[in-house]
């Protein structure tokens, strides 16, 4: 049990992050019918889901030293109004560059905010509570990706752009409620500048990822999400063509594996965790996932589908947080910067797997999960080896 000092923040930062994933969750289910307004398909919905990821990637780390510069809150309030933008904007979007310009800016505002909530986390978390704080991070986002399909496709019947103008009228609400958190970096601590140790250029920031005793599990994090992305980003697109389902029985879909997800990192995360320990828990997952991918390619019916798709999603709860958790613990005190690489490596994964998974759904449907699943075994090696700590000393129990 988190001691009470805890849960309040960490509630708010849950909110705030449930909010901002309930815009992307009211987007999937009805993103077939919305994209028809552009005559637009696969590949158009692989580079929006890159611009996201870009945007992500460009600006996590700058988000992750702000973070440690002027302090956690500050960075979580501009993510959140960003994300208010970049909903109106794509509510109100007549044309596909504007759609993309509303995904950008709402890659910016998850890469400012997420360093920040990841450093919250470490911050008011201990090397014992941590794996539950990040499992407790993780089912907020989960809980967006639940009730934004289904909202999205109730909100949709009042007009297919409703669903965005009310995410950003709940994420104006969260930035005001995120002026209730406390600041957990105090002053003495923040760094003076925004220089890191290799300079202030932003491809040194990347070289010097490079050096940091996490490295492996920041790759660890990149493929991950490269295979991920490949499944997320055409799921929608992938059933309407394969089984004939309408916007509705998506939305059930997902929000039944996002259900699991949450059950999974805010009950069960913990109690693997002190049992198998990341590292092999990691593993089972990686070779679970793919198996699930290549179940959803045989078609049987919505049952069978329900079937593959929850346990794809349940093996997927583990993997985030616990890699999240194995950085953390090995990042000493410089929580923002190692959450900014975190999410850099991790949009790394995300501009890069929907082009190509977009790409290969335009060619022939399955072969997005095809692809994924050689992509989520391919991560295995990355865990053959314990990462050891500057000390010599494991950083985690294998």
């Amino acid at each position: 049990m988190l001691p009470k000092s805890v849960r309040f923040p960490l509630f708010i930062l849950m909110l705030n992050l449930f909010i901002a994933l309930l815009g992307q969750g009211m987007l999937i289910p009805i993103l077939p019918d919305y994209l028809k307004l552009f005559h637009a398909g696969g590949t158009v919905a692989g580079f929006l889901v890159a611009a996201f990821g870009a945007a992500q990637f460009l600006f996590s780390p700058l988000g992750g030293q702000l973070s440690d510069r002027f302090g956690r809150k500050k960075l979580i309030m501009a993510g959140m109004f960003l994300s208010v933008v970049s909903d109106v904007i794509f509510a109100l979007s007549t044309s596909l560059p504007l759609l993309y310009v509303a995904r950008f800016i709402g890659g910016i505002s998850l890469g400012l905010m997420i360093p920040s909530n990841l450093a919250y986390v470490a911050d008011i978390t201990t090397h014992e509570t941590r794996a539950k704080g990040m499992g407790y991070f993780g089912a907020a986002m989960n809980l967006g990706m639940v009730l934004g399909p289904g909202l999205g496709g109730l909100i949709a019947e009042m007009g297919i752009r409703m669903p965005y103008f009310c995410a950003a009228g709940l994420g104006l609400v969260a930035t005001l409620l995120t002026l209730l958190l406390p600041e957990t970096l105090a002053p003495e601590k923040r760094t003076r500048s925004l220089r890191n140790p290799d300079g202030n250029h932003f491809e040194k920031k990347v070289l010097s990822s490079f050096k940091v005793p996490y490295f492996k599990y920041l790759l660890l994090l990149l493929v991950m999400t490269f295979g991920l992305m490949s499944y997320e980003t055409v799921f929608a697109l992938f059933v309407e063509k394969k089984y004939g389902f309408d916007a509705a029985t998506i939305s059930i879909i997902i929000t039944l594996g996002a259900i699991i997800g949450i059950v999974i990192q805010v009950w069960l995360l913990d109690w693997f965790v002190k049992r198998m320990g990341e590292i092999k828990l990691i593993r089972l997952s990686l070779i679970i996932a793919p198996i699930a991918l290549m179940l959803m390619l045989i078609k049987v019916n919505l049952a069978f589908l329900l079937f593959a798709s929850a346990l794809f999603f349940a093996f997927n709860s583990f993997l985030r947080p616990s890699v999240s958790t194995l950085i953390s613990k090995n990042a000493g005190d410089r929580q923002g910067y190692a959450s900014g690489l975190n999410t850099t490596y991790s949009s790394l994964g995300t501009i890069f797997g929907p082009l190509i998974a977009g790409s290969l759904f335009d060619s022939n449907i399955n072969l997005p999960y095809i692809f994924g699943a050689v992509m989520l075994l391919a991560s295995l090696p990355l865990t053959v080896n314990v990462f050891r700590s500057r000390k010599g000393k494991l950083s985690t129990s294998e």
